[in-house]
């Protein structure tokens, strides 16, 4: 595996994102460790702070198919995975793909669609295929699911059920952005602007050879044992009603090998989990304190506390 062109390539991925997310090289990373994890990424936060910019940006950097679904409170099913029809000239019946038949796929304000069309994807995000009066579909590779959604107190958002975000590998929070980078935002040409600037420095081929070079990074077996703490510790806090299951942990562990390589690495260290936790396990666990609207943020507080008290390995 030629990791020196893998770390190359993710290089010119940060550098693109850099210029249309501005200030936020943390969330870059956190969005490439999804990539490479070959794992869907879940954005939540209030409107206008970058969610569908980071989900072009990383669409327009990489020479692939690229779709946005505008979910809406009346989307069906068939409107995301296809339909099947019948032709009459050739007496027969027909699948027409949806949207979902593409590499990367921009489920923009997911929680505004009912809870049947946002199940929908519940098999294309597990399984990376989709099935239509029992015909099974295979979805192109690499694939990859970006939805964004506001906070679930906003009017008209259905809230996504467990078993849905648990198929989300990492989520995270875009906040505000520093006063210094804000300005620039608002006297730049625009987001259209800096968008169709940008051109690809991958493509889908590199993407692939990306994620086997992530899945072949070397990962400890204390650290194994380190991401078990972490995610049984979950299971047994007094606050905490519904801990991580193995596939979060799993998750954990392969966004792990993913991050090492967004940093450079080739083997897995305590600090790839540390700044990891949080972003795989936050949306998977379900406070047992929580009020309505606030239960991401107090997800974070109580897992930076299961961090502080897990031993790390040495």
């Amino acid at each position: 595996m030629d990791f020196t062109r893998v770390y190359t390539q993710v290089q010119s991925l940060k550098n693109n994102l850099n210029q249309v997310l501005l200030g936020k090289s943390e969330i870059i990373d956190v969005a490439l460790t999804a990539l490479l994890s070959k794992g869907d990424l879940l954005i939540e936060d209030v409107p206008g702070v970058g969610k569908t910019t980071l989900a072009h940006g990383l669409a327009r950097s990489i020479n692939c198919d690229f779709l946005r679904i505008q979910f809406t409170s009346d989307l069906l099913p068939s409107d995301v995975v296809g339909v099947t029809i019948f032709n009459q000239g050739r007496q027969d019946f027909q699948f027409r793909k949806g949207p979902i038949f593409a590499n990367f796929i921009l489920a923009d304000e997911i929680n505004r669609a009912t809870p049947k069309t946002q199940s929908a994807l519940l098999e294309a995000m597990s399984e990376r295929q989709v099935s239509v009066d029992g015909v099974t579909h295979l979805l192109p590779e690499p694939f990859m699911l970006i939805a964004t959604q506001n906070p679930v107190d906003f009017s008209g958002t259905f809230p996504l059920p467990e078993s849905q975000l648990d198929r989300f590998a990492l989520s995270v929070k875009i906040g505000y952005p520093d006063a210094e980078f804000e300005k620039r935002i608002i006297i730049s040409a625009g987001e259209p602007e800096a968008l169709k600037s940008l051109t690809p420095v991958v493509d889908a081929t590199d993407i692939l050879k990306m994620q086997e070079a992530a899945s072949s990074v070397t990962v400890d077996d204390d650290l194994v044992n380190y991401i078990l703490a972490i995610a049984r510790a979950t299971r047994v806090h007094k606050d905490i009603r519904l801990g991580v299951s193995p596939r979060g942990a799993k998750t954990l562990y392969r966004s792990a090998q993913a991050h090492a390589v967004v940093n450079g690495r080739e083997y897995a260290t305590p600090d790839d989990i540390k700044a990891l936790a949080v972003n795989v396990f936050s949306h998977r666990i379900v406070s047992a304190l929580g009020t309505h609207g606030e239960e991401l943020e107090e997800n974070k507080a109580i897992l930076c506390d299961i961090l502080e008290r897990a031993v790390v390995p040495v």
